[in-house]
């Protein structure tokens, strides 16, 4: 969990996750934001840096020259409930999908959208969260899910397995479960 700025952002738990969307985001702009990172396993970077373009026939496009290492343009389904909650946020014009504010920036900021996330989660008081926490949640939950890592890691962009394992959490019950299945 991270802490002061330390250590990995916490894996949040669906309770926390209901209550972040429910009370802790104030705007849908910012439900979409943060609902883009979780629904499609996402850097806050990659997010920032879409357009509105990059949307289509239910699709979410993250182009080459915008994610991490600039290697491959990755294209990620829009499930039903990112859909919903991206039909309530609606950008002001074509364009970046989060624009800056008052239009000085072409596209919101990392350090705004952490503010965006620290403010959140002030407000519903939980602690240990980052931007990454969402890509971290994304990632284990596909995970906790039996779905195989070659398809995580498809959807995440990640180029090496090792890479990908580090940001997977192994909860108490996860270990529990491993060693009940050792004997003869």
């Amino acid at each position: 969990m991270k802490v002061n700025g330390n250590g990995q952002g916490k894996v949040l738990s669906q309770q926390e996750l209901q209550r972040l969307f429910r009370e802790g985001f104030s705007s849908p702009r910012d439900r979409a934001l943060f609902a883009i990172c979780l629904f499609t396993g996402c850097r806050i970077s990659e997010a920032l840096a879409l357009q509105t373009t990059d949307i289509k026939s239910g699709v979410l496009t993250f182009r080459k020259s915008t994610t991490k290492g600039k290697l491959k343009t990755r294209a990620v389904d829009i499930q039903p409930a990112l859909a919903a909650i991206l039909a309530e946020y609606n950008p002001p014009k074509p364009g970046a999908l989060f624009p800056g504010m008052r239009g000085v920036r072409e596209s919101l900021t990392r350090f705004a959208a952490d503010k965006i996330l620290r403010d959140a989660c002030k407000r519903i008081g939980i602690e240990g969260v980052s931007t990454h926490s969402f890509r971290r949640t994304a990632l284990t939950q596909m995970c906790n899910a039996g779905i195989p890592l070659r398809h995580i890691q498809e959807i995440s962009g990640h180029n090496d397995l090792g890479t990908l394992q580090r940001y997977l959490e192994v909860s108490p019950e996860h270990r529990k479960k491993a060693v009940s299945v050792i004997g003869f």
